[in-house]
């Protein structure tokens, strides 16, 4: 099977700073890969690169067999790639259902899209997915009176709705509490297998509850690739990372 994302030999340079130096990268379809480094590693870049944000000043970013190096946000957001932030952005004077349904109808505009009419296909993946992520309940409670946490889920969902293929998650659980992380946690391995997930994280003990693949990032490079368990032993992890 070809991998669903594959980024080959990406150098991207800040004035005369290499952000990313010559990185590969590989993801299959289905995976959860988890993306860890210190501060500086290049991983908010390479998600920039993946997402359209930041051009390569060499190298190629293939996506499901496609060269996506040079298409523009909106065309590689339409292509199935999804990305959340560190921080939420929800809209808070209209309810959870309401974001789920705005994010359906993206294109047309806000307005426009509350008087649209969703299609049962649109309803039932709305259903689905207040579900999903533990907001039924709050279907009709205003996104700005959420918790942390749950703007965070929300805004997971307003991807989901969208229906990626690839899905890229910054720093999840920043800011939440323990029982958030542990929500979050079920809901990222949940959507493991139905879509690509890549996570962002500095929180370790998150990383080894959800880990199955994880790709350690140190100066722009990858550093070592393997199970938590491989790269936890890894001196040179220990060095520039876990040990620090």
């Amino acid at each position: 099977m070809s991998p669903v994302l594959e980024v080959q030999g990406v150098t991207v340079r800040f004035d005369g700073f290499r952000a990313l130096n010559d990185l590969t990268l590989s993801l299959e379809m289905g995976e959860l890969r988890c993306i860890v480094g210190p501060n500086g590693a290049g991983k908010t870049t390479l998600m920039d690169v993946i997402t359209g944000k930041s051009r390569p000043d060499t190298g190629t970013v293939r996506f499901a067999g496609r060269d996506i190096t040079r298409l523009t946000e909106h065309a590689i957001a339409r292509l199935g790639i999804g990305r959340k932030f560190q921080r939420p952005t929800v809209f808070p004077g209209h309810t959870v259902f309401e974001n789920l349904e705005l994010t359906t109808h993206g294109k047309k505009g806000v307005m426009r899209a509350l008087f649209a009419r969703l299609s049962p296909s649109d309803l039932r993946s709305i259903e689905q997915t207040l579900e999903l992520i533990g907001l039924a309940e709050q279907r009709d409670r205003p996104a700005g009176l959420l918790s942390h946490g749950q703007k965070q889920w929300l805004e997971i969902g307003m991807l989901l709705v969208q229906r990626p293929k690839l899905l890229l998650v910054d720093e999840p659980v920043a800011g939440m509490t323990q029982h958030e992380i542990e929500r979050t946690e079920q809901i990222l391995a949940s959507l493991a297998g139905m879509h690509t997930i890549v996570v962002v994280e500095h929180d370790m003990d998150f990383v080894r509850s959800i880990a199955r693949t994880v790709t350690v990032l140190h100066e722009g490079s990858v550093l070592a690739e393997g199970t938590m368990r491989d790269v936890q032993n890894d001196p040179r992890v220990v060095e520039v990372y876990l040990g620090a």
